[in-house]
């Protein structure tokens, strides 16, 4: 009970771990990680049904899917970008959806990998095997995308990010939707995800992102 209670109080500071993205944008109090999770879990318990997916494995998932940037931190596709720039030209980029290489592409996602492989290592060290193997597994379908669960819970994460831009647009129209958009149109393919955001543009009285050609 001790070393599940360590762990407890490890995934409590995503409580106060604030998203990186929208601190990047200068969103005022912007939601964080754990806040973040929540709402994936949710979405993806809902939309799950519909898939006819394991629930039970999904909602695990979902919960377990950012605990590693308790000790890795929140990393964004523009963290490469940025780093090259000064702060006066961040919002240039930050109003674009950052264009990679393939083999940009490929690094990013090993260097980032590894790091969060490492900080899933330390949160989990002390818990029974049997729920550090679950927990472990679990976090490998969905970073890989290995299975139909892990392939759907990473496209949800993408879904409830597009739906948070909405929500922080809403309150502020200079907030640029832009890289959202983009973002979606490339990774985002599942029928009952792409049914769900058919309702979006209509909740917050925008038109529809036409397709790039």
């Amino acid at each position: 009970m001790e070393n599940i209670l360590k762990f407890l109080i490890a995934v409590g500071k995503l409580k106060k771990k604030k998203r990186r993205g929208w601190e990047l944008r200068g969103v005022k109090d912007p939601e964080t990680i754990a806040d973040h999770t929540f709402r994936v879990a949710i979405m993806a318990w809902l939309l799950g049904e519909k898939r006819k997916l394991n629930i039970n494995k999904i909602i695990r998932m979902a919960l377990i899917h950012d605990i590693c940037e308790i000790y890795a931190g929140d990393t964004t596709p523009y963290d490469s970008p940025l780093s090259k720039k000064n702060e006066k030209e961040w919002k240039k980029i930050l109003n674009k959806w950052p264009r990679l290489s393939k083999t940009k592409k490929e690094k990013f996602f090993l260097e980032k990998y590894k790091k969060e492989k490492e900080a899933l290592k330390k949160i989990i060290f002390s818990l029974p095997k049997n729920l550090r193997k679950e927990i472990k597994n679990l976090w490998n379908e969905y970073e890989k995308g290995l299975t139909r669960e892990g392939r759907f819970v990473r496209q949800v994460d993408r879904v409830e990010n597009l739906l948070q831009a909405l929500e922080y647009w809403e309150q502020n129209k200079q907030f640029e939707m832009e890289p959202w958009w983009i973002q979606i149109e490339e990774l985002v393919d599942d029928p009952i995800l792409l049914e769900f955001m058919e309702v979006l543009p209509k909740r917050f009285h925008r038109k529809k992102k036409k397709k790039r050609k």
